[in-house]
């Protein structure tokens, strides 16, 4: 085996035994709520709720791991997300818009505020973390502005469908199948490019008992929320976007490009990529979740408020650390950053049931933070 076959298998390795650490991390955090709330925690109606708290941070987490990966960084999506979402509930509730044109509003203010700060970062040079922080005060304001500091409130309920609704019970089925029999034609066509690639036969049987642990997982987790009155709508919108970004990510020659400008930047560069333009184009893409997590907040809500999202860029980006993604770039997956989303959700969830106050939590969510990170450091020492 070469050298470079070699550091491949390693870092597969790697990553799949940091993915086991942070589902055992989960595992434990949920047993250990779940005995101090004396059986609340792990009800469905609990999980249903906790799926609802992490639906958002998720979609902002998606985003933010491929910047994070590309080597940038975005601390004004709290603001973005409070912009978009106020703009959606003004159209719809003061300008008199249809739904439609509401949420491509939303959409587009943050496609548009993606453009400005990709071209500074990209073209004007002006570090990511500079601009980006400017863009945290620039766009809270221009919520204060839009709104003047008021609360609008949303009457339109199909819009909040988006934040409350839930599927039918066999719908939810439904939707659980056709996720099995995904992973079951990707396992095949896994083993199958194995062989076709002359990597050795197929073997098909390996493949299944991958999908053992997964397809149980979507099971339990149809059963919980179907107990608890149906799949909600906003972890559904979540699922979507998770399942494009891996597939963004992981299939895509922007994906890739994504990891090697945060490996190497110059060394990027130099093999050919364009790496202003792919810098411009994952701020863009933030953009667009931002404005889906926006639509999904307000809806969930009932109303745009100008301090809506404070602090959620903080919590995306500690979800992707949490979940393995390095500061540095290069390095870093969405279900990671999913995964990630889930325990900083579990954590507020589960102190939240134990009456925990608030500054303890944020002392609590703040030292994992920094431990996550210092964990990155002595990883990349080592």
């Amino acid at each position: 085996m070469s050298e470079q076959e070699q550091s491949k298998g390693f870092k597969i390795e790697t990553s799949s035994l940091r993915a086991y650490t942070m589902l055992g991390a989960l595992i434990l955090i949920w047993l250990f709520f779940h005995w101090q709330t004396g059986g609340t925690f792990l009800s469905s109606g609990n999980l249903s709720n906790l799926m609802l708290q992490t639906s958002v941070t998720g979609i902002l987490a998606v985003g933010m791991l491929m910047l994070i990966v590309a080597g940038q960084i975005d601390l004004s999506v709290g603001s973005v997300l409070a912009l978009a979402g106020g703009v959606a509930a003004i159209a719809l509730t003061n300008w008199g818009y249809g739904l439609g044109v509401s949420i491509l509003l939303a959409i587009a203010v943050g496609v548009a505020i993606g453009i400005i700060h990709g071209t500074l970062v990209a073209y004007g040079k002006i570090p990511a973390f500079i601009v980006t922080l400017g863009g945290l005060l620039a766009w809270r304001g221009a919520i204060k502005g839009v709104s003047h500091s008021e609360t609008v409130s949303v009457a339109d309920q199909t819009f909040k469908t988006f934040g409350q609704g839930l599927m039918t019970l066999g719908t939810g089925w439904g939707l659980g199948a056709l996720a099995i029999a995904a992973l079951l034609f990707f396992a095949f066509q896994r083993a199958k490019s194995q062989k076709d690639y002359g990597l050795g036969e197929a073997d098909y049987k390996k493949e299944l008992l991958k999908t053992i642990l997964p397809i149980i997982a979507i099971v339990a987790f149809v059963v919980a929320m179907n107990s608890s009155g149906g799949v909600p709508v906003p972890v559904l919108i979540f699922l979507a976007v998770a399942i494009f970004g891996t597939f963004v990510t992981n299939s895509t020659t922007f994906g890739r490009y994504l990891y090697a400008i945060g490996g190497n930047s110059d060394a990027a560069r130099l093999s050919g990529i364009d790496t202003k333009r792919n810098i411009l184009k994952v701020y863009m893409l933030l953009g667009v979740l931002t404005g889906i997590a926006a639509i999904v907040f307000t809806a969930r809500q009932g109303s745009a408020t100008p301090d809506a999202g404070t602090l959620k860029e903080l919590e995306a980006i500690a979800a992707c650390v949490i979940g393995g993604a390095s500061l540095m770039g290069g390095r870093g997956t969405v279900f990671g950053a999913c995964l990630g989303a889930l325990i900083m959700a579990s954590l507020d969830n589960g102190m939240s049931l134990l009456n925990i106050r608030d500054f303890v939590q944020e002392i609590v969510k703040g030292a994992i933070l920094v431990a996550a990170v210092g964990a990155d450091m002595a990883g990349r020492k080592s």
